[in-house]
């Protein structure tokens, strides 16, 4: 457990962080766990979130689960309560990344749009309609959902379609329950990374390496080409701004989309 100025400011509370077997979803499940949160792990991979789960100090529940399914994410959630009690805060974290489309897959796969959907923007409908089955009944700055989106909301990228198109819809999911649940003084909002150090950005940069004919190192340089801060952001940064949006200091942020991307893009 964490023994900073945060150490407790999410003690007594429970958060459920989905596709939190790995990278973002991973760092921000320690992260809460850190500020002194109860944390339910919910993924497709068991083993990966027992790792989550031994990587930090805290109080973890492990709960294998698939966000396409919407009765299994039900489920889950109540089991979650049944764990950690009443849920306090739900991080939809857990996504699918790739191009989609004859042409932008290796051998002409099939077509991974209907897949990417499922998964990122009807995933996060299914995570928070479930937690909303099992919140706590606080009021004031407690109880929260969070979605994880991307700075592909914002632009487009060719062969993407599926994945800009997810991730712009889970903004608009966003600001829809913002709205929905704003009389029950229930916050949502949306966090949108850039290039972020994770697997899937890997993946991305050495399939635009192959698809160019150049180098990883190279891939990175082009990328980072386009943010003026030059560098990919570290997923323990995106958790420390989901952990900011959680606690009473961001009271009032409702419905809001906010962007992290090394001045990628900028409104």
């Amino acid at each position: 457990m964490s023994t900073g100025p945060n150490a407790c400011r999410l003690e007594g509370r429970h958060a459920v962080v989905t596709g939190a077997g790995s990278g973002i979803g991973r760092a921000i499940a320690h992260r809460l766990a850190s500020e002194g949160a109860r944390v339910s792990l919910m993924g497709r991979r068991a083993l990966a979130l027992e790792e989550t789960a031994a990587g930090a100090a805290g109080t973890f529940a492990i709960l294998p689960c698939d966000v396409r399914d919407a009765d299994g994410t039900r489920a889950a959630m109540a089991a979650a309560a049944a764990a950690h009690g009443p849920i306090h805060v739900a991080v939809a974290n857990a996504g699918a990344g790739g191009p989609n489309g004859p042409g932008f897959q290796p051998g002409d796969q099939p077509d991974r749009f209907d897949d990417l959907v499922a998964t990122n923007l009807a995933g996060t409908y299914h995570t928070f309609r479930g937690a909303l089955d099992h919140l706590a009944e606080d009021g004031g700055a407690s109880r929260h959902l969070v979605a994880v989106a991307s700075i592909l909301a914002r632009i487009g990228v060719m062969g993407y379609t599926g994945y800009c198109a997810s991730k712009a819809g889970v903004t608009g999911l966003c600001r829809a329950f913002a709205a929905e649940l704003a009389p029950r003084d229930i916050q949502v909002n949306a966090v949108a990374p850039g290039w972020v150090e994770t697997e899937m950005a890997w993946e991305g940069l050495d399939g635009m390496a192959t698809g160019l004919g150049i180098t990883r190192d190279d891939a990175l340089a082009l990328a980072m080409n386009d943010v003026p801060l030059g560098r990919m952001g570290q997923p323990e940064e995106i958790a420390g701004m989901v952990a900011w949006l959680v606690s009473a200091d961001a009271r009032g942020v409702t419905g809001q989309t906010l962007d992290m991307n090394g001045g990628a893009f900028m409104l």
